[in-house]
Protein backbone atom coordinates (compact mmCIF):
# COMPACT_ATOMS: atom_id res chain seq x y z
CA UNK A 1 0.00 0.00 0.00
CA UNK A 2 3.08 2.36 0.76
CA UNK A 3 4.62 1.60 -2.23
CA UNK A 4 1.71 1.94 -4.43
CA UNK A 5 0.87 5.87 -2.29
CA UNK A 6 4.48 6.34 -2.91
CA UNK A 7 4.21 5.68 -6.86
CA UNK A 8 1.05 8.00 -6.84
CA UNK A 9 2.71 10.96 -5.54
CA UNK A 10 5.97 10.24 -7.41
CA UNK A 11 3.38 10.34 -10.95
CA UNK A 12 1.88 13.87 -9.23
CA UNK A 13 4.91 15.13 -9.41
CA UNK A 14 6.45 14.16 -12.51
CA UNK A 15 2.93 15.85 -13.85
CA UNK A 16 2.87 19.07 -12.71
CA UNK A 17 7.08 19.62 -14.32
CA UNK A 18 6.45 17.94 -17.26
CA UNK A 19 6.72 20.87 -20.15
CA UNK A 20 3.35 22.19 -21.16
CA UNK A 21 3.25 21.44 -24.87
CA UNK A 22 0.90 24.04 -27.00
CA UNK A 23 -1.86 21.25 -26.88
CA UNK A 24 -1.80 21.57 -23.15
CA UNK A 25 -1.39 25.43 -23.11
CA UNK A 26 -4.69 25.59 -25.55
CA UNK A 27 -6.42 23.68 -23.16
CA UNK A 28 -6.04 26.17 -20.20
CA UNK A 29 -6.58 28.71 -21.78
CA UNK A 30 -9.89 27.74 -23.20
CA UNK A 31 -10.94 26.57 -19.79
CA UNK A 32 -9.97 29.39 -17.72
CA UNK A 33 -9.66 33.30 -20.21
CA UNK A 34 -11.99 32.10 -22.98
CA UNK A 35 -14.49 30.26 -21.67
CA UNK A 36 -15.09 33.34 -19.04
CA UNK A 37 -15.09 35.23 -22.20
CA UNK A 38 -17.81 33.20 -24.15
CA UNK A 39 -20.01 33.44 -21.11
CA UNK A 40 -19.56 37.62 -20.29
CA UNK A 41 -22.74 39.40 -21.95
CA UNK A 42 -24.27 42.58 -21.46
CA UNK A 43 -26.36 42.48 -18.58
CA UNK A 44 -29.73 44.47 -19.11
CA UNK A 45 -31.93 43.36 -16.31
CA UNK A 46 -30.62 43.34 -12.96
CA UNK A 47 -31.91 41.24 -9.48
CA UNK A 48 -32.01 43.94 -6.38
CA UNK A 49 -29.84 41.69 -4.82
CA UNK A 50 -27.09 43.93 -2.92
CA UNK A 51 -23.24 43.34 -4.23
CA UNK A 52 -21.07 41.94 -1.55
CA UNK A 53 -18.33 44.65 -0.33
CA UNK A 54 -15.99 41.54 -0.93
CA UNK A 55 -16.77 41.20 -4.50
CA UNK A 56 -17.00 45.33 -5.07
CA UNK A 57 -13.46 45.41 -3.93
CA UNK A 58 -12.31 42.29 -6.17
CA UNK A 59 -13.36 44.08 -8.62
CA UNK A 60 -11.99 47.40 -8.38
CA UNK A 61 -8.64 45.57 -7.54
CA UNK A 62 -8.66 43.81 -11.25
CA UNK A 63 -8.85 47.84 -12.41
CA UNK A 64 -6.07 48.37 -10.66
CA UNK A 65 -3.89 46.03 -11.92
CA UNK A 66 -4.90 46.74 -15.05
CA UNK A 67 -2.11 48.67 -17.50
CA UNK A 68 -1.99 51.86 -18.36
CA UNK A 69 -0.07 54.47 -20.39
CA UNK A 70 3.18 55.15 -19.21
CA UNK A 71 1.92 53.55 -15.71
CA UNK A 72 0.63 57.43 -14.53
CA UNK A 73 -2.98 55.30 -13.97
CA UNK A 74 -5.47 58.16 -14.32
CA UNK A 75 -8.28 56.55 -13.52
CA UNK A 76 -10.81 57.73 -10.78
CA UNK A 77 -13.82 55.27 -10.28
CA UNK A 78 -17.08 56.39 -8.62
CA UNK A 79 -18.71 53.47 -6.93
CA UNK A 80 -22.80 54.55 -7.38
CA UNK A 81 -24.72 52.53 -4.96
CA UNK A 82 -26.56 54.87 -2.47
CA UNK A 83 -30.36 55.29 -3.19
CA UNK A 84 -29.88 59.00 -3.84
CA UNK A 85 -26.79 58.09 -6.19
CA UNK A 86 -28.65 55.63 -8.06
CA UNK A 87 -31.80 57.30 -8.29
CA UNK A 88 -30.18 60.22 -9.75
CA UNK A 89 -28.09 57.86 -12.60
CA UNK A 90 -31.67 56.52 -13.39
CA UNK A 91 -32.58 60.19 -13.88
CA UNK A 92 -29.94 61.32 -16.13
CA UNK A 93 -29.64 57.71 -18.28
CA UNK A 94 -31.51 55.11 -19.41
CA UNK A 95 -29.12 52.75 -19.56
CA UNK A 96 -28.18 52.08 -15.89
CA UNK A 97 -30.73 49.74 -16.02
CA UNK A 98 -31.96 49.32 -12.68
CA UNK A 99 -28.05 47.80 -11.86
CA UNK A 100 -28.03 48.09 -7.40
CA UNK A 101 -24.08 49.19 -8.14
CA UNK A 102 -23.00 51.88 -11.51
CA UNK A 103 -19.22 52.48 -11.22
CA UNK A 104 -18.51 55.48 -13.23
CA UNK A 105 -15.06 55.72 -14.46
CA UNK A 106 -13.59 58.98 -15.18
CA UNK A 107 -9.64 59.61 -15.74
CA UNK A 108 -7.80 62.91 -14.57
CA UNK A 109 -7.20 64.87 -17.46
CA UNK A 110 -4.19 66.16 -15.23
CA UNK A 111 -2.43 62.90 -15.19
CA UNK A 112 -3.61 61.04 -18.40
CA UNK A 113 -0.53 60.90 -20.61
CA UNK A 114 -0.81 62.95 -23.86
CA UNK A 115 1.34 62.96 -26.85
CA UNK A 116 0.59 64.78 -29.97
CA UNK A 117 -2.28 66.38 -28.28
CA UNK A 118 -4.50 63.13 -28.07
CA UNK A 119 -5.21 61.81 -24.28
CA UNK A 120 -4.68 58.19 -23.32
CA UNK A 121 -7.57 58.56 -20.83
CA UNK A 122 -10.48 57.14 -22.21
CA UNK A 123 -7.54 54.18 -23.61
CA UNK A 124 -6.78 53.27 -20.41
CA UNK A 125 -10.60 53.83 -18.58
CA UNK A 126 -11.32 50.86 -21.13
CA UNK A 127 -8.63 48.64 -20.38
CA UNK A 128 -9.53 49.12 -16.85
CA UNK A 129 -13.29 48.84 -17.20
CA UNK A 130 -12.39 45.61 -19.62
CA UNK A 131 -10.06 44.16 -16.32
CA UNK A 132 -13.03 44.85 -13.81
CA UNK A 133 -15.91 43.60 -16.45
CA UNK A 134 -14.27 40.68 -16.70
CA UNK A 135 -13.46 39.78 -13.20
CA UNK A 136 -17.30 40.75 -12.65
CA UNK A 137 -18.07 37.57 -14.34
CA UNK A 138 -16.17 35.32 -12.65
CA UNK A 139 -17.74 36.81 -9.62
CA UNK A 140 -21.12 35.33 -11.11
CA UNK A 141 -22.18 39.30 -11.69
CA UNK A 142 -23.35 40.77 -14.73
CA UNK A 143 -22.02 44.79 -16.32
CA UNK A 144 -22.83 46.33 -19.26
CA UNK A 145 -20.82 49.17 -20.69
CA UNK A 146 -22.59 52.14 -21.24
CA UNK A 147 -21.96 55.87 -22.94
CA UNK A 148 -25.61 56.76 -23.35
CA UNK A 149 -25.11 59.34 -21.35
CA UNK A 150 -24.40 63.22 -21.02
CA UNK A 151 -20.65 63.58 -19.55
CA UNK A 152 -20.88 67.59 -18.35
CA UNK A 153 -24.66 66.59 -16.95
CA UNK A 154 -23.11 63.80 -14.96
CA UNK A 155 -20.26 65.46 -13.61
CA UNK A 156 -21.82 68.07 -12.45
CA UNK A 157 -24.64 66.20 -10.79
CA UNK A 158 -21.95 64.55 -9.03
CA UNK A 159 -19.90 67.32 -8.15
CA UNK A 160 -16.70 66.10 -9.64
CA UNK A 161 -13.89 67.80 -9.79
CA UNK A 162 -13.03 69.39 -13.23
CA UNK A 163 -10.14 67.68 -14.15
CA UNK A 164 -12.01 63.81 -13.48
CA UNK A 165 -14.00 63.49 -16.81
CA UNK A 166 -16.81 60.78 -16.68
CA UNK A 167 -15.50 58.13 -19.68
CA UNK A 168 -18.57 55.64 -19.17
CA UNK A 169 -20.67 53.94 -17.08
CA UNK A 170 -20.89 50.21 -16.16
CA UNK A 171 -23.95 49.03 -14.07
CA UNK A 172 -22.91 46.27 -12.20
CA UNK A 173 -25.42 43.30 -10.08
CA UNK A 174 -26.55 40.05 -10.37
CA UNK A 175 -28.41 39.77 -13.46
CA UNK A 176 -32.48 38.83 -13.24
CA UNK A 177 -33.76 35.35 -13.55
CA UNK A 178 -35.09 36.56 -17.02
CA UNK A 179 -31.53 38.29 -18.15
CA UNK A 180 -29.95 37.19 -21.53
CA UNK A 181 -27.78 38.17 -24.13
CA UNK A 182 -29.65 40.53 -26.43
CA UNK A 183 -30.12 39.00 -30.53
CA UNK A 184 -26.80 40.65 -31.45
CA UNK A 185 -24.65 39.51 -28.85
CA UNK A 186 -23.72 35.96 -30.99
CA UNK A 187 -22.92 37.86 -33.97
CA UNK A 188 -19.62 38.05 -34.44
CA UNK A 189 -17.31 38.86 -37.13
CA UNK A 190 -15.22 35.52 -38.84
CA UNK A 191 -11.44 36.69 -37.87
CA UNK A 192 -11.15 36.72 -41.86
CA UNK A 193 -12.81 39.77 -41.97
CA UNK A 194 -11.01 41.25 -38.99
CA UNK A 195 -7.56 40.35 -38.95
CA UNK A 196 -4.81 41.08 -41.45
CA UNK A 197 -1.43 39.17 -41.46
CA UNK A 198 1.17 40.97 -43.05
Amino acid sequence: MKKIFLFACVATMLAACAPQTEQTVNDRKSNVFMDLARRRYAVREYAQTPVEQAKLDSILEAGRLAPTAKNVQPQHIYVLQSPEAIAKINELTRCAYGAPVVFLVCYDTELAWTKDGESSGNMDCSIIGTHMMMEATELGLGTCWVKWFDAAEVAAAFGLPSNHKPSFLMPCGYAAENSKPSEHHFNRKPLSETVTYK
